[in-house]
């Protein structure tokens, strides 16, 4: 009994830690790699390096084509982008 009742706090920080800290970050992964798979053509985007820019042509399940300004055009790799800034309707081919 004695050597259960040293172990009940460290079981409470690792708890208390799931829920504070774990969790959390579990939800916030889960929530990026949904907003990446819903990426389409027409979206307007930030990625982490700070580019703003819109997507032009989705080439395959990990990279996309960005127009940053008229005439620029980088490939992008998916997970990368942070943000989307505006959802809009697909372009018309």
């Amino acid at each position: 009994m004695d050597a259960f009742a040293q172990f009940v706090p460290l079981i409470l920080i690792f708890v208390i830690m799931y829920f504070l800290l774990i969790r959390p970050q579990q939800k916030k992964v889960k929530e990026h790699q949904a907003m990446v798979a819903a990426l389409r053509r027409g979206d307007e985007i930030v990625t982490q390096g700070g580019l703003i820019g819109k997507i032009t042509k989705v080439k395959d399940e990990m990279e996309v084509e960005v127009e940053l300004s008229e005439g620029v055009k980088v490939r992008v790799v998916r997970p990368t982008i942070a943000q989307v800034r505006s959802k809009t309707e697909p372009a018309k081919d």
